[in-house]
């Protein structure tokens, strides 16, 4: 008998609701949902939707972007594409496409509603969630999360209080259009991120 994860995990990939039933524009290509989950995993990347590259190779953070997750996390390429090791849920599982400027959409509105609860419940071994970007920290932290991405990083301290199960902790985007943010923000890497790389090391 087909695991319930699995078969989850088998209509996800199967989605083309943003086809066939979008909410607002459809996307400009066919669907190819992008998402690693299993049961063994116990920490959580929430990530916010795939872009050109990823869309092309199947596998998140396939990119630049994720070159310096990975050097936030202190884990080779091997570990981070480990299922055993890590659950990489994005908020948006399809290359939502360009706005007019040429920058990537924010993730598809239809995704997280429709499946990201059901996941989640398919895995309550995860301990701790790196909330990556202000659609995944709506999501995990909702009223409790900043007014921006940077007040919300800002309080990471708070959130690891709380205590709450799973951990949540928030991390900018590591797209390298956030460089000047992370000069501007120094604490980032001397403060949080050292906490960010014990705390990966402990769980996997």
């Amino acid at each position: 008998m087909e695991d319930a994860l699995e078969t989850l995990l088998r209509e996800i990939r199967a989605c083309r609701i943003c086809i066939e039933n979008p909410r607002g524009k459809p996307l400009p290509h066919e669907p190819r949902p992008v998402v690693v989950a299993s049961r063994a995993a116990r920490i959580l990347i929430a990530g916010q939707a795939p872009g050109t590259r990823v869309h092309a190779s199947g596998l998140p953070f396939d990119d630049r972007s994720g070159d310096r997750l990975r050097g936030w996390m202190g884990v080779s390429r091997v570990e981070f594409y480990n299922p055993d090791k890590f659950a990489i849920v994005p908020m948006g599982f399809c290359f939502p496409g360009y706005d007019d400027k040429g920058s990537d959409l924010p993730p598809r509105r239809e995704c997280a509603p429709i499946w990201y609860a059901r996941l989640m419940a398919e895995m309550p071994q995860i301990e701790l969630v790196l909330a990556v970007g202000q659609y995944a920290q709506a999501w995990h932290l909702g009223r409790n999360r900043g007014a921006s991405v940077t007040e919300t990083v800002l309080q990471w301290r708070s959130f690891f209080a709380s205590q709450r199960k799973p951990l949540v902790l928030p991390l900018p985007h590591p797209s390298w259009r956030n460089t000047a943010w992370l000069k501007k923000n120094p604490w980032f890497e001397k403060e949080l991120l050292p906490v960010l790389k014990r705390e990966i090391q402990a769980r996997i």
